[in-house]
């Protein structure tokens, strides 16, 4: 008989080995997620088994898992089923999806890069973006996980675009592509991962299969989305172009009254209409109308043009 099998612990003694309080092993308890301690008289003796588990759930919880789900695996466990493949599943999973490393920059560099002059509210809203974050203990210094869309950042900045409608674009870029996100797993998860994701966790086996399906569809994504990007640039880019050289060179007209020839019928016509007093603003009021109509029927032409 090991030591381990034989070691026993109050509970104060169990939370000092496993590092949770006595609180949480309590919570657990009740939750079911560990199992009750064996009662001695008065007092509660717990065993090398609880320590398992309590450190099983920590190491869970540090990978994403949530306390439901925990259980769940848990109970998959105690029924036979390993958690081995399971886990391994989950780290292919929670690898980056990029080849792109990050970087560090100096706030003396980010200064610099836009345009020397710092910017705390600019700064502020790329940590809340998640395109800089701060380093414990360094003021002067943050971590960059996309070196590449810094990049475009410094770039629009350079071009005459606003750090303001920078952050705005990234916004609303960035709710679209977590739609694709969601679309594309929501497609593979309908054809592909739907017979691993069952009432029950995988095998080693399955989970392990499941895993090397998502190395290999994992570039499919970027891929996917890197064509159909490139694809609608060139069309879009490419009417947008021709819609503005078509229209040709603006004429801008002084803000001064204008004087214009009327046919003598037409502004007898007028004249009965509305009385001679508001001939020159019936004259106004129908050009701005027929401008409006005109323009409005160029838009809905330009629209089934392009579908």
């Amino acid at each position: 008989m090991t030591e381990q099998s034989v070691a026993e612990y109050r509970i104060e003694d169990l939370a000092h080995h496993s590092g949770a309080t006595v609180r949480t092993i309590r919570a657990y308890q009740d939750r079911g997620l560990l199992p009750r301690p064996e009662r001695r008289g008065r007092s509660n003796v717990y065993t090398h088994a609880h320590l398992s588990r309590l450190r099983q759930i920590a190491d869970l919880l540090d990978r994403g898992y949530t306390l439901a789900s925990i259980k769940e695996l848990l109970e998959a466990w105690d029924a036979g089923r390993g958690l081995g493949g399971v886990l391994g599943l989950v780290a292919e999973v929670d690898k980056p999806w990029t080849d792109e490393r990050a970087g560090r920059i100096t706030r003396a560099e980010l200064d610099a890069r836009f345009g020397g002059d710092p910017d705390e509210a600019a700064v502020q809203d790329a940590i809340e973006l998640g395109v800089l974050e701060r380093v414990p203990g360094r003021d002067d210094e943050f971590l960059v996980p996309s070196p590449q869309e810094l990049a475009v950042a410094v770039e629009l900045y350079a071009a005459g675009v606003p750090l303001s409608a920078i952050s705005g674009h990234l916004r609303e870029l960035r709710g679209q592509i977590e739609h694709i996100a969601a679309r594309f797993l929501e497609f593979t998860t309908e054809h592909v991962f739907a017979r691993y994701l069952g009432p029950l966790p995988p095998t080693d086996a399955e989970a392990a299969e499941a895993a090397s399906l998502v190395r290999r569809l994992r570039p499919l994504a970027q891929q996917s989305v890197d064509a159909e990007l490139a694809r609608a640039m060139r069309l879009f880019a490419t009417q947008h172009l021709n819609r503005h050289l078509a229209a040709g060179p603006v004429t801008t007209l002084p803000d001064e009254p204008q004087t214009i020839t009327m046919p003598a019928g037409t502004m007898r016509a007028v004249r009965t209409l509305v009385g001679p007093e508001h001939v020159s603003a019936f004259i106004a009021a129908a050009a701005e109308r027929e401008v409006q109509a005109r323009t409005l029927d160029s838009l809905a032409s330009n629209h089934n043009k392009e579908n």
